[in-house]
């Protein structure tokens, strides 16, 4: 009886292990963000071949306190992480940086440049989303910190369903809160 009772602890304790590490936060660096050559162009191309949606960049700033919260709490989320690299190519733009990219329709010019004049980014973060050709998807821009994971699903799952053509996302979360 005894060697039953230390199987099944051992089984319980493995079992407890493992769902523990699997909802463990991964780094978003390495998990959520996609990596850029600075060709927002050449990224469309990509993210077509690969089947994706939409791309997503996360205007911030080094010292926004909402940026680093978002990256602690949300970004880090395996579910998130997996929900958006399966639907989205997801990109960080410094909205104070000076580094020259190429914009969707290849234009040259900085991060600051981008985020401020393209895209008239002047808080942070921004979460915005851009269709195949380009083009900010209208109603799909999130300004600030969401409330949590769930809040930043409802988002991805707002523009990958293209509830963004029937209503808005403040109505989309209220039903989604009301069911």
């Amino acid at each position: 009886m005894r060697n039953t009772q230390r199987l099944f602890l051992g089984m319980f304790l493995l079992v407890c292990l493992t769902s523990v590490q699997a909802s463990s936060p991964r780094d978003p660096g390495q998990y959520f963000f996609d990596q850029s050559l600075g060709d927002f162009s050449e990224e469309l191309e990509l993210a077509k071949e690969n089947g994706k949606k939409a791309i997503l960049i996360m205007f911030e700033m080094d010292e926004c306190p909402f940026c680093h919260r978002m990256k602690q709490t949300v970004l880090n989320q395996p579910e998130i992480q997996d929900y958006y690299k399966e639907n989205f190519m997801v990109f960080s733009v410094d909205i104070e940086g000076d580094v020259e990219m190429t914009d969707f329709k290849g234009q040259v010019l900085s991060q600051k440049d981008f985020a401020f004049k393209g895209n008239r980014v002047r808080a942070t973060p921004v979460f915005a989303f851009f269709d195949l050709n380009g083009d900010p998807i209208k109603g799909a821009r999130f300004t600030g910190a969401t409330n949590g994971p769930e809040e930043f699903m409802w988002l991805g799952e707002y523009v990958v369903d293209g509830v963004y053509n029937e209503m808005s996302f403040t109505r989309y979360k209220r039903g989604k809160k009301g069911n």
